[in-house]
């Protein structure tokens, strides 16, 4: 008798990520945008500042978010994630050029203790460069460098209120990917669960709310490469987080990942 093989599991990421997360990035930019109008704070973009405001919504915003999700859809979650957060190498490369600030050895020292980290903790599978893989880290490279170099960008302040460049940065920026959310990923709103609705608020108000808020106050208070190493600390806390509510595990290799990646935001953060 023939034997069945048991289908395989659904990526939990093949879902409309796209459209959920550019849905929620629009409502978060209604509500900073309200809390800007309720503190007098203008929300008229200069005729001179409209390129500079595009290009930093689609490399802060669309890049970041955007090409990090559609490629979640061709790598595994580790694999694209290794990728990603390569950003810090960028950012110290691009900080070079356009704001003189030279490497120093403790910069390196840092990424290299952080980048060790991350690939520690989430490269224990090798690539398979078929052609979906190259898509996805290909997507996950250009997320990498573009947000990068739009952090880099950005500490040259657009000349508006800080508000105001936030709700116009993330309501450009998750409108786009709304639109292509709509079009392409085809969402089912019926199959809309108490359970997703409360992640949506979460992800309005959490993510796309108070992160971005506070990602670009750092940056204005933070050299790039500082700023950018800190992110490092993202893929650790999502360790963490998965270890006590989804029971994953957490033995040496994570926490060996994690003293690599603190020590190198610890000594990226010296100098500040």
């Amino acid at each position: 008798m023939e034997q069945r093989l048991p289908s395989p599991r659904p990526r939990p990421y093949a879902i409309a990520l796209l459209f959920a997360r550019g849905l929620a990035g629009v409502c978060a930019s209604l509500i900073l945008g309200l809390i800007a109008f309720g503190n007098r704070q203008s929300l008229e973009v200069p005729r001179e500042a409209v390129p500079r405001l595009l290009f930093a919504s689609f490399t802060n915003v669309f890049a970041w978010m955007g090409f990090g999700t559609i490629a979640m859809k061709f790598v595994t979650v580790g694999e694209g994630a290794l990728i990603i957060y390569t950003m810090p190498i960028w950012a110290m490369l691009f900080a070079w050029p356009f704001l003189h600030q030279r490497p120093t050895i403790g910069d390196v020292a840092a990424l290299v203790l952080g980048v060790a980290g991350v690939a520690l903790l989430l490269g224990a599978n090798g690539y398979a460069f078929d052609r979906g893989k190259l898509i996805g880290i290909a997507l996950s490279l250009s997320c990498a460098i573009l947000f990068a170099l739009g952090n880099v960008l950005s500490r040259k302040p657009l000349p508006m209120p800080s508000l105001a460049v936030v709700a116009w940065q993330v309501g450009l920026g998750c409108l786009a990917m709304l639109i292509l959310g709509v079009l392409f990923e085809r969402p089912n709103y019926a199959a809309i669960s108490p359970g997703g609705i409360a992640s949506f608020v979460y992800m309005t108000l959490v993510p796309m709310g108070v992160c971005y808020l506070t990602w670009f106050e750092t940056l204005r208070r933070l050299p790039p490469v500082s700023a950018s190493t800190g992110m490092l600390l993202v893929p650790v806390l999502a360790v963490i987080a998965a270890a006590a509510i989804l029971g994953e595990p957490l033995g040496l290799r994570e926490v060996a990942a994690m003293a690599l990646t603190l020590g190198g935001v610890t000594l990226a953060l010296q100098k500040v």
